[in-house]
């Protein structure tokens, strides 16, 4: 097969409408939104990659400011807002630059919430710009009449201190919310450190979770604590792969969610996802589950995680050609079809 690098992945859908984008066209977007609306993990990935493109956002504020009364343009347009301040915050602007964005966001986020109610994507947003090196309070609409504890969860596992109200809010509308926890993850990341990032996603798989989606979270902070222990590739960086914990993350995931899946759905999976679990399966040794996995990407590819761990190795090679290597390993051992 050949290799095709793209966040998109098989969502052929999706693909045309960023086409459009480019051109200057929202309305393929509006539409796409519009039938994506009841899946809301869908929804939220549709979404995040619409805001990609820094060439596109100038035709998502014009779609927001040409349609006030449509929720999904107000979605989309708060998604970049969130995003942009996010950016500056790392970029080291100047904290009243960032505050202002900030403020843009939460303000576009309070619309999405009187458009469309039952929707978790403004608290997923909230998630997001708690991020930031504020009180995560200033972003909750109702934090002086809210029940839920904004310290520490009543849970005897679970003592990290965290927005969440914010999830609470994102798992009534959607539970399980695939996004939400995903955002909590990067929180805990941004703000604490792979490690306690990790405690986590440890902590969210050992309870259950109703989405079988979120056993992959695990994957994704084992990939932060690599970057954070080995980018320079010492440190028994090869051997963090092959350890007994990590065969139970990537197995659980493989065995809790992918195998369930029905092969007509892979094209609606996030692709991340997938390639994260292709590489920790690897990783690993059970390369008969990857085959599988290999074969629900097809020719498709994201940078990360393959990216990261071959610069970490030092090796000059492309990741792509790494990435055909492997995948064509695994294949020709044992193909799954």
């Amino acid at each position: 097969m050949d290799l095709i690098v793209s966040p998109v992945g098989a969502d052929s859908d999706l693909r045309a409408v960023l086409e459009d984008l480019q051109m200057g066209r929202y309305a393929s977007a509006r539409d796409l939104l519009i039938r994506t609306s009841d899946n809301w993990s869908l929804y939220a990935t549709r979404c995040q990659r619409l805001t990609d493109s820094v060439a596109g956002r100038g035709v998502l504020k014009m779609w927001r400011d040409e349609e006030l009364h449509s929720a999904h343009a107000a979605t989309v347009w708060a998604w970049s807002l969130t995003r942009g301040a996010i950016g500056l915050c790392r970029k080291g602007a100047k904290a009243d630059v960032v505050g202002r964005a900030a403020a843009m966001a939460q303000q576009e986020w309070k619309r999405v919430d009187e458009l469309w109610p039952r929707s978790p994507e403004p608290w997923c947003g909230r998630l997001q710009l708690s991020q930031l090196p504020y009180d995560a309070r200033r972003f909750d609409p109702r934090w002086h009449n809210r029940r839920e504890p904004w310290g520490t969860l009543d849970d005897p596992v679970m003592h990290l201190e965290g927005p969440w109200p914010f999830l609470a809010e994102a798992n009534r509308r959607h539970p399980g919310s695939r996004d939400g926890h995903h955002r909590m993850r990067e929180y805990f990341l941004r703000r604490h450190g792979a490690s306690v990032s990790s405690q986590y996603t440890h902590w969210l798989v050992a309870g259950g979770p109703l989405n079988p989606e979120l056993l992959v979270l695990p994957l994704y902070s084992q990939m932060d604590l690599y970057r954070e222990r080995h980018s320079d590739g010492r440190n028994s960086a090869l051997q963090f792969w092959q350890t007994e914990q990590m065969r139970h993350f990537a197995t659980q995931a493989y065995d809790g969610w992918f195998a369930h899946l029905p092969p007509t759905e892979y094209a609606w999976v996030s692709p991340w996802d997938l390639n994260h679990l292709a590489h920790a399966l690897v990783g690993c040794g059970e390369t008969e589950r990857a085959a599988w996995v290999f074969r629900a990407l097809g020719p498709y590819a994201t940078p990360q995680p393959w990216k990261d761990v071959l610069e970490s190795l030092g090796r000059s090679r492309d990741w792509t050609d790494e990435f055909l290597r492997i995948r064509t390993t695994v294949l020709g051992r044992r193909a799954p079809w």
